[in-house]
Order: C-alpha cells, then structure tokens, then sequence
C-alpha cells in the first residue's frame, strides 16, 4: 500500500512499484486507480512520460466522474468529454485509415503526418503518443462489463490506460445531486439524507473559511487589483463568496498548487494584487514557487491558509503544523497568525497594503464569535500588549494567532501568574515588545499550533539569543500526529489549557526566581 493524501501521486508511485518489480526479476501486477481531477495537477503527466519511455508493464485506470470535490473545470475536462463521444470517433477514424491506405506507397513521410492528425481528430491518441495503449470509455458502474474488459486488458504487456466514467455518489441519490456536500459528509440520517447536528446550547461562531471569504470581498469592493486564486477548493477555502461577486477576478486553477502560485506571480507583475487561497498543508506542494518565484521576485502576492495547526478527523495527511517554519525562513515574506476573526479582517488589509509592496502569508484564524470593527486597517510588525497578568509575572506566554487559545484560557484561569501576549507577527517579529517583556521576568512560554522545530518559539529564540531569557516551547512535537477529534488531538500534544498549566507549574517550579519575581508570587 502506498499512502495517499495529496492528488496526482498515483501514477508515479506505481511506476516505481513497477520498476522495482522488474529490478527483482518478479511478477505481479501494479494498478494506479487515478481520479479525473487528479489529471489537472502536473506530476500526474510526470508519471506518464517517464511510463511511457520506461514502458513497464502498468495498468492506469482512469476513474471519469466530472468531479473535482466541487464541480471541475479546465480544458481536461473539455478533452474528456470529447472522449465520450468516441464511438463517433471510431467510425471517422476507420474512414481516415482507409483513405490514409492509398498514400502507402508515399512512404513513411505521409504516415507521419497522418499520425499528427489522428491525434487532433483522436483525443484518445494523446495517451497512445505518451506510450500507453487507451481503451475506453467504459461505464464504470457496469461490474459485468468491466470485468470483461480487465480479463482482455491484464496481459497486455507496456503501460495500459483504462478509461472508466462514473458519477460521483453512485446508488445513493442525495449523495448524486450533491455531490459537493456529500464529499465528505458528517452524520447523516439514511433515509432522508438530512445532516445530524451535535446539540449545542447557542449556534457556533462562524468559520474561518467564512470569515476570510466576507473579508477578502470586502477587499475586493475596496480595491479592483484584489483577485483570488484556488487550486480546486472554492467552497473549502471560502472563495465561493468571491466567486459569486466578482468572476471574473475569481480563479480556480484545478489540483494544481505550484501553477497556482506561479500563476499569482505572473498576475503580480501586471499590477494586481493576488490573493492564493489554499490549505496550509496543500502549499507544501509549491513551495519552491513561493520561494523562488514569489519570494526572490519580491512580488505582492499573498497567501491565505486555511487550515492552519491541528484539522481533526481528516489526519496527519492534512494537519496544516509547518506553514510557520517553512515560511518564515524565506526573505522578502511577512508572515502573519491573527488570533481571531477581527484580527483577520486586520491581517488581511494589511498584506493588500504592504508599503513595499511585498509578498506576505496569514494563517487561519479560528471564529470565536467576536464582532468586527467596522473598517479593517493595516496592523504594522507590532504585538499586542498582555491581556491578563500584571507587570513583573514570573511566567508570560507569548503566542502565535489562533495556536494561543489554550495559552490564553490558561492564563485566564483565577489565581493564574501568567499574562498573554498576542505577538500577531510571525515573521518580522516584534523584537522590542520582547525585550521590554525579558525586562519584567526572564521566563517566557511560547505556545504554537506548529511544528516545534522552526516554528515560532525558534524565531523567539532567536531574538532573545544572548540576553538571559529562559524560554519554555509548547507547540507540535516532531512526529506525525494522528487522528482525532481537535479536543484529544490537543490533549495529546500538551496543548490543551490543562496540559499547558501543568507544563508551565513543572517547568516554573525548575527555574531560579528573582528576588523580585518570589517576592511577587509570595504576595499572590
């Protein structure tokens, strides 16, 4: 088994499943099951060259449900559709073979050229020119016949393509008609398809995905350069407001993060002002576009994450822990982790309105039902003064955006030492709001929802390096974190307000006091 999470990977992991099978002197067969959508990002054609120049014994079966987890869109799609017609096709193309049959004697020149045009007449060929042998198309949901046709086609030696349609949410009705909602449902009454809610005593605040989507149409309405950017994830990332307000600014690119990021660059040097809206852990896929070409460009794109920290049920796979490392050591980038929906408004105007102008990133920000100020400004490189504590706490915590929320109803807690401090800023950092803070105790908490190595208590130590502060880190161990619902996940890494206090009493009860800092505690 090969472990899957991210789109496009299929066919290159089973060619060298493939390969290693000959290497070996083996025999068995290797099947790449790959979805429509899946063929809009690049490694998939990356798998079929080298398959096709290696032409080990592979069998590709291309699943056709004219899906992405929305709708799908691109010319892939318009040259599968094409594909369906093909038995229009076969009849044209036997008509050609046999009028190509009287040029034989012209020699190889003429067959040549007649095999250019079959591959503009033939869609199918594409795939014949890559070196695989296409059949198809199928019906996918016809198991007789499908299985007629893998008897033919197992044997068959070289790289094979099999072309199956199907829709999306077959034999269950509410699933066929909806098959964006039905992606990945929650719980669900068979009979009625109705979505089963958890009792709670007042409605949930809003999601981050909403919360950014009313934003960035807001920014929109403001400014006409503003236009946004998403690899095939419109309703997930809450561009479907953007979409419906302005479409023409609006870009859905398919599963294809690199493009989409090169994509806003080339938008960038034209004067506008691109906003890439993608899941934290979906950028680790173009990442070295970020780095070379938006960051060493200095281009004034911005990148809005969702899903940033911990993501529950859908896994290790999809939890968004390393955005903060892998960003803040690029030049040129200001990263941003605002702690709440108001925050966010904030962030998001200022990454459109950076002096320089310069490429900037802001991290998800949780909905705590907070209301909004009615005019977002620019918050410049600044923390947020503490919330909570008095001046001269033994421990103050510094976090990260959303990552403080259990620092925060910690410090909260009566009785607490401990002060919190919104650093907003992940990258500049603001430097002198820490040393003002080392001035009043020496013992800082950083708390984070990331990685640990890199993230943003390695930014804080490197700020304080050399002036005498002893620094505790709370954030994402190194290691793959399973799933779970976000309560257990964050109990099992230490970041739940329990875990934390007792972290920050064990490390506390460790560390040499001031005089000062004891004489405070003994008054508490």
């Amino acid at each position: 088994m090969f472990g899957t999470g991210h789109a496009s990977t299929a066919i290159s992991a089973a060619l060298g499943i493939a390969a290693a099978r000959d290497l070996k002197g083996e025999r068995f067969k290797v099947v790449a099951l790959v979805a429509d959508g899946c063929m809009t990002g690049g490694e998939a054609y990356e798998g079929m060259q080298n398959a096709g120049m290696l032409q080990s014994d592979l069998l590709v079966i291309l699943n056709d449900n004219q899906m992405f987890i929305s709708k799908r869109i691109g010319a892939w799609g318009t040259f599968l559709t094409k594909l369906l017609t093909l038995g229009a096709v076969r009849g044209a193309e036997d008509s050609v073979k046999k009028f190509l049959e009287r040029f034989k004697f012209w020699g190889g020149h003429i067959l040549r050229l007649a095999k250019r045009a079959r591959v503009m007449l033939f869609p199918g060929m594409l795939f014949e020119e890559m070196g695989f042998a296409y059949f198809g198309p199928v019906d996918g949901h016809d198991v007789v016949q499908l299985t007629q046709v893998l008897k033919h086609i197992k044997d068959l030696r070289g790289p094979v393509l099999l072309h199956c349609v199907t829709k999306k949410g077959k034999g269950y009705p509410h699933a066929e008609n909806e098959p964006t909602a039905w992606h990945g449902p929650s719980r669900f009454e068979v009979s009625t398809g109705h979505f089963l809610k958890n009792p709670t005593p007042k409605p949930p605040p809003p999601a981050y995905t909403a919360v950014f989507g009313k934003a960035i149409v807001k920014e929109a309405q403001r400014d006409p350069r503003v236009v946004a950017i998403t690899a095939a994830m419109p309703e997930g990332t809450g561009l479907d407001f953007f979409r419906e307000e302005f479409p023409r600014r609006f870009f859905d690119v398919g599963i294809a993060e690199g493009h989409a990021v090169t994509f806003a660059g080339g938008l960038a040097t034209e004067g506008y002002r691109p906003v890439v809206a993608i899941y934290s852990s979906f950028l680790q896929r173009g990442f070295d576009q970020v780095a070379h070409d938006i960051c060493l460009q200095n281009l004034p794109v911005t990148f809005a994450l969702d899903r940033g920290g911990l993501v529950g049920e859908d896994g290790p796979t999809h939890h968004g822990v390393f955005d903060l490392g892998f960003l803040r050591l690029l030049p040129n980038i200001t990263v941003m982790a605002p702690a709440d929906e108001n925050e966010l408004q904030h962030m998001l105007r200022t990454a459109l309105t950076l002096g320089g102008p310069a490429p900037c990133a802001t991290r998800a920000a949780p909905g705590w039902g907070w209301p909004w100020t009615r005019s977002p400004s620019p918050a410049r490189g600044q923390g947020r003064t503490p919330q909570g504590g008095v001046p001269g706490d033994p421990a103050r915590h510094r976090n990260a955006g959303a990552s403080g929320s259990g620092g925060r109803a910690h410090a909260r807690r009566p009785g607490r030492l401990d002060g919190v401090i919104n650093m907003r800023f992940v990258k500049p950092l603001d430097v002198n709001l820490l040393r003002e803070t080392v001035q009043l105790t020496p013992h800082l908490v950083t708390v984070e929802d990331n990685a640990l190595p890199g993230g943003f208590g390695s930014a804080v130590l490197e700020a304080l390096e050399g002036r005498g502060a002893q620094v505790l880190r709370l954030g994402i161990p190194d290691r793959w974190v399973e799933h779970g619902s976000l309560g257990q996940l964050y109990d099992l890494v230490g970041l739940s307000p329990a875990k934390i206090a007792r972290s920050v009493a064990e490390w506390m009860g460790r560390q040499p006091q001031s005089a000062a800092a004891a004489a405070g505690a003994a008054r508490d």
